[in-house]
């Protein structure tokens, strides 16, 4: 793969908290590496603006391996970037090529309010997984792997449900800002397993509430947040969702 450097224009987002008027600010930016990636080429902009006596850009970050889901960039309208199922951390600045101008900004949600510049809160997500994103069985010492049968169609999917690292892409990418996605995964991962069966019918009544409650959009299916996913979570928890939802009112609904 083919190494070269770049000269990059920024216009980034910059609000001194959530109650503030932001606004865009340029920079300019040389000498990128094609191999670094798009935290690093942010590093190297803070670095200049501390040596400068400025303001740097405040951005989410913290494993910087895709995992944790906290590098929440809308990086030239497309959440994280416009590699498929990549998180920004992950996004390589050979997406881009020398002389372009890069617009990034934050995640744009009522219920995901401006802390500083690029970074958000989303404590609405943690507040969904408190309603019912658990599981209340003292499980004491892990067990053997195999001593729960579990259908491998239904660990499979389970699996792929819970990689939702709860980053925000859907509802950053979402016309409404709805967390259906989000919620959907959650719930699906708990709802195909064993372990997950005890609260199941409350879980999904609960969760849903708490997300009405914290302002997030209704989901109109239109499917911009499997697109915009970084782990390309499936449309099909939102059906299955749907139905356990359906499940549960006919026991607890009014």
């Amino acid at each position: 793969m083919e190494h070269y450097n770049m000269n990059l224009t920024l216009k980034v987002w910059r609000q001194k908290n959530s109650e503030a008027k932001g606004d865009f600010e340029t920079y300019q930016v040389s000498e990128i590496s094609s191999e670094m990636s798009f935290l690093e080429m942010f590093d190297v902009l803070n670095e200049r603006l501390i040596n400068e006596g400025k303001e740097p850009v405040a951005f989410d970050h913290d494993c910087r391996e895709g995992i944790c889901g906290m590098c929440s960039m809308h990086i030239n309208g497309r959440a994280h970037g416009p590699w498929q199922g990549t998180t920004t951390c992950q996004l390589h600045m050979r997406a881009f090529k020398d002389g372009d101008t890069i617009t990034v900004e934050p995640w744009r949600a009522g219920a995901f309010p401006v802390v500083k510049d690029l970074t958000v809160h989303r404590a609405a997500f943690d507040r969904i997984i408190e309603a019912g994103g658990f599981v209340s069985v003292n499980t004491g010492n892990a067990q053997d792997a195999n001593n729960i049968p579990v259908p491998k169609d239904d660990a499979d999917a389970a699996f792929a449900a819970a990689a939702c690292i709860g980053c925000g892409a859907c509802v950053a990418a979402c016309k409404n800002s709805s967390a259906m996605l989000f919620v959907a995964a959650k719930v699906s991962q708990l709802a195909l397993l064993p372990q997950g069966q005890p609260e199941r019918k409350t879980r999904v009544l609960n969760m849903l509430a708490q997300m009405d409650k914290e302002g997030f959009g209704s989901c109109t299916n239109t499917g911009a947040c499997e697109a915009e996913c970084p782990k390309e979570i499936s449309l099909t928890n939102i059906a299955r969702l749907n139905r356990e939802f359906i499940g549960a009112g006919f026991t607890y609904g009014k």
